[in-house]
């Protein structure tokens, strides 16, 4: 059921709009010979206008199942970095394969290649604010932003999981996401907050549709996180696990990043 959900969701994402409707930010594109997953991977970027010559920090954003470097650039996103105006972050979107759910297995250390070659990269080719950077990501790219933030949260100034996948159990988890039981409990992001708050000194984001079949264990995270003392910001919107539902609250999730980006620095 989910693995259906989750597929469907993304099929027909939409094409990249037209140059004119960028609001003066510039996509930019590179691939990453991975060392990590083994292949040739297309990164997509995005550059805000009104470069002010300061390095701005930056935004990884990870795509859900079947999506790709591309599903997340539109219209919306365009608007709401406009609307930030010198606040935007840059912005990095990787292709993390059609279901790699983000984490290193068998298939490729995708988690890995995020953290070391993604990052690293991005902030080369962007020449963006090493000591300041977010991650996030919809569905299994909300599940691969918790891992890997809890994984090296001192890389992070804020974590963000928009509807992000997650399980109580391996056993209700979607065909493919994880390799075998014993890679579950290795990623099991709400079994690690039952033990303590796994983004300690980090801003974190949490949301997710009313109709979304992942709202019960999104908010069993951000109830274990609220037990710890995380001042978790917490959102159950109108809708489902949709791109309309996501690219309607670009703006949301932009203020966000862009708080916490600011009030954050990194060695």
């Amino acid at each position: 059921m989910f693995a259906a959900v989750l597929l469907g969701a993304l099929v027909g994402a939409p094409a990249l709009v037209p140059g004119l409707a960028t609001r003066g930010a510039r996509v930019v594109r590179f691939t990453i010979d991975s060392r990590l997953v083994h292949r040739v991977l297309p990164v997509a970027a995005v550059i805000p206008g009104g470069a002010t010559g300061s390095r701005r920090p930056l935004l990884v954003f990870l795509h859900g199942k079947g999506g790709d470097e591309n599903s997340s650039i539109n219209g919306q996103l365009f608007a709401a970095l406009a609307r930030l105006g010198k606040r935007a972050p840059d912005i990095v979107f990787p292709y993390g394969g059609a279901d790699s759910y983000w984490h290193d297995r068998a298939g490729g250390a995708w988690g890995s290649y995020v953290l070391r070659e993604v990052i690293p990269q991005a902030i080369s080719r962007l020449h963006a604010d090493g000591a300041r950077v977010a991650i996030g990501g919809v569905s299994m790219g909300g599940f691969g932003a918790l891992n890997i933030a809890r994984l090296d949260p001192g890389r992070f100034c804020a974590v963000g999981g928009h509807s992000a996948a997650l399980w109580l159990s391996g056993g209700e988890s979607a065909a493919g996401a994880f390799d075998n039981a014993e890679d579950f409990a290795r990623n099991d992001v709400i079994a690690a907050a039952r033990i303590h708050d796994p983004y300690r000194g980090l801003a974190v984001w949490l949301d997710v549709g009313s109709a979304d079949p992942f709202r019960a264990a999104d908010t069993t995270l951000a109830e274990l996180l609220r037990a710890h003392g995380s001042s978790v910001q917490f959102h159950v919107w109108p809708g489902s696990h949709s791109l309309d539902y996501w690219n309607s609250h670009w703006g949301d999730y932009l203020q966000f990043y862009a708080t916490a980006l600011a009030n954050c620095a990194r060695d």
